[in-house]
């Protein structure tokens, strides 16, 4: 691990921190992040690998590398291990559809009004979110979190909120289509299955709720495997 590829790790990183770079930006070409450092391709490519096990950007051949997600200082870690790879992505959702199918239960059962108008509110966000991949992410967790809120349980809210919005992955489906109409309709999938969880909710059913959140999180991770 040399020096040179930590000075390009840190930097890419802060961009993503501060948001100069957001989740579904592409990062310079390879030639480019040589002239900018003054280093060698093996450098670059070396802080690039970095970069994807820590889970902050994805690696494509022929297409370049994109961000996946904000680093957060309150990332869920597995014991002794961090997220990191695609199979640890992959991992999280099965961990999240072990304690969010519940949680919307939960929340169908206990929901108030007020708390019930919060998920409409972030599911209106992300309606609205479609075209900007940064917006999406972070509405997509405002909805999920609005969700735990619902349940009236600290242990659930305290879980999602460790996890914060780097549980949110981007798929390679949304980053690679070209075609904007497959990206549309990809968004407006998830759309309908957020509608579905939300309106299990409101009508306070929570086997119903249930079911929704587990078909909708066994679809995120269907979207998430290798295409």
């Amino acid at each position: 691990m040399s020096n040179l590829s930590t000075t390009i790790v840190d930097t890419i990183r802060q961009q993503i921190v501060e948001g100069h770079l957001r989740p579904g930006d592409k990062l310079p070409a390879e030639s480019a992040l040589e002239n900018e450092f003054g280093v060698s391709r093996t450098v670059v490519r070396e802080a690039l690998s970095r970069l994807q096990a820590s889970g902050l950007v994805e690696k494509y051949r022929g297409k370049g590398t994109f961000v996946l997600t904000r680093p957060t200082d309150h990332s869920f870690t597995a014991p002794s291990q961090e997220v990191r790879s695609h199979q640890d992505r992959l991992d999280l959702l099965d961990f999240r559809m072990g304690i969010e199918v519940e949680a919307a239960a939960l929340a169908a059962q206990r929901r108030t009004n007020t708390q019930l108008t919060a998920i409409s509110k972030a599911l209106d966000a992300f309606e609205h979110a479609s075209q900007k991949p940064s917006a999406a992410v972070s509405s997509d967790f405002d909805f999920h979190r609005s969700i735990t809120v619902a349940a009236n349980n600290r242990l659930y809210l305290d879980l999602l909120q460790s996890l914060g919005p780097t549980m949110i992955s981007m798929p390679q489906t949304r980053l690679l289509q070209a075609d904007q109409d497959a990206q549309d309709k990809h968004y407006n999938r998830v759309l309908d299955e957020h509608r579905s969880v939300y309106d299990a909710i409101a009508h306070r059913d929570a086997p119903g709720a249930a079911a929704a959140m587990r078909t909708h999180l066994s679809n995120t991770r269907i979207r998430l495997a290798p295409l």
